[in-house]
């Protein structure tokens, strides 16, 4: 079976001047130009959440709207469901939904509802079986309540959640989610990733392609991921296996009092920060399977030590792209 997305040598350059150069055959890009994208490939099975993982600038947002038949590459193609997204526009958009993070193409005036009713009918969708489409999702999407306020109204969490039943109004088997959790607030953020996990790829079956620059997200909803930085690929893969941190490990730190060293056993690898009033801060990589943490613990326990606080150090986005960048020298 075909993969949902398949992404191939893909370069995009936007040209900022124009120059003789540019009219030589097989001349690419000139001092001007801006390389949104250099050679990007991968692949998104069917059926998965797979994450496209990178910073501000990082040419995401230029590659979904390459694959939503929004702009041309400059090389390499694109096929989304099998068809070429240089060629198969019509297709495509039957079988894509699109959610952006910085969405301005709803009518303020409007209503939620009819703004909705507005886009559907460009689906080709209308009367009962719009109507009762777009309650379907709205109620899914708990806004319901909302639907019948004019838009300029509307919060950031309200307006996110329209784009994304704009999104599914006519029942698309894939989606491409740009940041879709990045001006909603923490509570509003966990219910749609909980929809988008359970609802859309758990219980629909749709493949997601899920842009962010949030590692915690990415790791949280997404089976693979590809991670862009200045339009390159510099690693793909499960976010866990990405080369932060020895596979298989966590990073810990615990702040203790009436312990001045550890045993070499349990020290080795661990950075060890002497703190006021006789607190040790220790700080290192333990096993996911839990044993080093409690050997640990046991220990300061055995001494009569007392722990003050234990963490988890999750690992940021800026860690990542160092780890690569360092194993790629």
């Amino acid at each position: 079976m075909p993969s949902a997305i398949e992404v191939h040598h893909l370069t995009r350059v936007f040209r900022r001047r124009r120059s003789l150069k540019r009219l030589v055959p097989g001349t690419l890009g000139n001092a001007g130009d801006t390389w949104a994208l250099r050679d990007v490939s991968f692949e998104v099975p069917r059926g998965s959440i797979f994450g496209l993982l990178g910073p501000n600038g990082a040419g995401k947002t230029t590659l979904l709207k390459i694959l939503s038949c929004m702009i041309l590459p400059t090389e390499g193609t694109a096929r989304v469901g099998g068809s070429d997204t240089a060629k198969d526009t019509t297709a495509i958009k039957r079988m894509l939904g699109y959610v952006s993070s910085d969405e301005r193409s709803f009518y303020w005036r409007l209503t939620g509802r009819e703004n909705l009713q507005f886009f559907g009918s460009l689906y080709q969708l209308h009367g009962k079986d719009l109507a009762d489409r777009i309650a379907y999702l709205l109620g899914r999407l708990e806004i319901e309540d909302q639907a019948d306020k004019p838009f300029m109204e509307y919060s950031s969490g309200i307006k996110q959640r329209l784009a994304v039943v704009r999104a599914l109004l006519h029942d698309p088997p894939i989606l491409l989610l740009d940041e879709p959790t990045r001006s909603l607030d923490p509570i509003s953020a966990k219910h749609l990733r909980r929809f988008i996990s359970e609802e859309l790829n758990g219980r629909e079956g749709k493949t997601l392609l899920f842009a962010t620059h949030n590692l915690q997200e990415a790791e949280q909803l997404c089976s693979e991921v590809v991670v862009l930085s200045a339009g390159k690929v510099l690693g793909s893969g499960r976010v866990e296996d990405l080369p932060v941190r020895r596979k298989g490990t966590e990073k810990y730190v615990l702040v203790l009092s009436g312990i001045e060293a550890l045993p070499t056993e349990l020290r080795d690898g661990m950075t060890l920060t002497p703190l006021r009033g006789g607190q040790l801060r220790v700080s290192g990589e333990f096993g996911r399977d839990g044993e080093r943490l409690s050997a640990l613990l046991a220990e300061v326990l055995r001494r009569q030590g007392r722990i003050l606080s234990i963490g988890k150090v999750e690992s940021t986005l800026q860690e990542v792209f160092d780890s690569i960048e360092g194993g790629n020298e």
